[in-house]
């Protein structure tokens, strides 16, 4: 299995993020290593599922860079349900596929965002700090508060955490808080579905992608709403997109 790879220098002060890339192509592998290196980022790669599984049993990585199609027992979508069902690390596919299937179903199984290959490294390294900054917790100088209420629910922005009126937490991926987030900063605003994966996602899209919104909304109401089937915080609104319909407080 490849090794991790150490940076030329040592880092000053910040610690760099470190990025797990499971790609079984040694060429592509070796590049996006390289380059994500010379980007700032301490890299440990994989080649299939079962070197992966080795490398959690290491530090936790800031980042899991997935290709979709891997050999072996578990491909990229497997990968990504596992990692889903024991944290919220972040996850960004990567896909030589161009079907609309392949991405929703990236999505459904909780990736964060996904590129198709080919694509260009200024747009690989974008994606990857977008995500970081939402997940670490450096791109919410907008966020009004530190603490808010919604509905039954309590957001703590600082710990980046939804719990009930009752203090069950509800465990939501990193793309599911950036969505839900999306809302609290324009309660009772209708906001179609280009806008809303703009803002959770930090990039312009296509058409195509609208449904790509929703399974995000129905993901994320499976979590915080009470009735799921009759959603009292996120409405559907006909021809339009979204609402959260619910008043934000502070404190």
């Amino acid at each position: 299995m490849d090794s991790l790879r150490k940076p030329a220098h040592v880092a000053a002060m910040t610690p760099r993020p470190l990025l797990h890339v499971v790609e079984d192509d040694d060429e592509i592998r070796d590049l996006l290593s390289d380059l994500l290196e010379k980007e700032g980022f301490d890299v440990a790669v994989a080649r299939n599922g079962e070197e992966h599984r080795a490398l959690m049993q290491g530090a936790s990585p800031d980042l899991v860079i997935l290709d979709l199609m891997l050999p072996g027992g578990e491909d990229g979508l497997s990968i990504c349900r596992r990692l889903r069902a024991t944290g919220d690390v972040p996850v960004l596919m990567l896909t030589a596929k161009s079907d609309e299937i392949d991405r929703i179903l990236g999505i459904e199984m909780g990736a964060d965002d996904y590129l198709t290959k080919p694509f260009s490294p200024r747009e690989l390294t974008a994606r990857i700090r977008a995500i970081l900054r939402r997940t670490q917790g450096n791109g919410r100088s907008s966020d009004p508060f530190k603490l808010a209420h919604c509905g039954h629910l309590v957001i703590n922005y600082d710990r980046r955490e939804v719990r009930t009126a009752d203090g069950e937490l509800i465990p939501l991926s990193s793309g599911e808080y950036a969505l839900f987030t999306v809302f609290l900063s324009r309660p009772q605003r209708v906001l179609d579905r280009d806008l809303l994966m703009d803002l959770a996602h930090g990039r312009q899209h296509a058409g195509v992608f609208d449904r790509s919104i929703d399974v995000q909304v129905s993901r994320l109401r499976q979590k915080i709403e009470r009735d799921p089937s009759s959603p009292a915080l996120i409405k559907t609104i006909r021809n339009g997109g979204y609402m959260l319909a619910e008043q934000v407080k502070s404190g």
